[in-house]
């Protein structure tokens, strides 16, 4: 665990935190610095009785509540759904955040997740990261295969660090992933994978080493 800097990406605000929020936990534990990256607050798909910028509002507090700055939140108001229309956008906004900090670490989706704004941030993120180690998170109901190369050891405070970040996105408490059952299941299941009592998996895109 010799990660200094963490770029987390998130097509939409909440999928660092479901695919890698007990990693992010324990990451900002040890010391580490996480910079979190949202590209679209999906005011497309807010529910008239809700405020538009609703999950602007919860990804401020989801990531605080995770222990990551607020200097170190950047949120874009790509319009949800659309993300494969400005991926040459999304790509450069991605080289100037890689030429402004020096990761060693890239959270983002995995490269088998179907969604589309998942796939174009996946995949822009590898072309502005390809120096860089790498990871994939998972978001099984949009993934129909995930490699489980790589397995991050939680105990119960990261993964209630999680379930408790998550728990801010109130908008979309309806959502069987947000629910506390569906999290620790999750992360037992991959912890019974390793012999641990929880654990987050990873597919590892690009692994480089020093």
């Amino acid at each position: 665990m010799n990660f200094k800097n963490i770029l987390v990406l998130a097509p939409h605000t909440d999928d660092g935190e479901l695919g890698a929020g007990g990693f992010i936990a324990k990451l900002i534990e040890q010391g580490s610095k996480v910079t979190y990256v949202a590209f679209s607050t999906a005011e497309e798909s807010v529910p008239n009785y809700l405020p538009k910028d609703v999950l602007k509002t919860e990804v401020k507090a989801a990531t605080e509540n995770l222990g990551i700055k607020s200097d170190q939140l950047i949120i874009f108001n790509y319009q949800v759904r659309k993300l494969n229309y400005v991926r040459q956008e999304i790509l450069e906004e991605l080289i100037v955040i890689r030429n402004n900090n020096t990761f060693d670490l890239v959270l983002m989706p995995s490269l088998k997740d179907i969604h589309q704004d998942h796939t174009t941030i996946a995949q822009e993120g590898l072309r502005a990261f390809k120096n860089t180690t790498i990871l994939g998170y998972e978001l099984i109901w949009n993934n129909l295969s995930f490699d489980t190369t790589c397995f991050v050891k939680l105990n119960f405070s990261h993964v209630n660090a999680k379930y408790l970040a998550l728990q801010c996105y109130e908008s979309q408490a309806n959502r069987e992933y947000m629910s506390r059952d569906f999290i620790f299941s999750l992360a037992k299941t991959r912890g019974v994978q390793i012999g641990a009592e929880f654990a987050e998996s990873f597919e590892v895109v690009r692994w480089v080493m020093n």
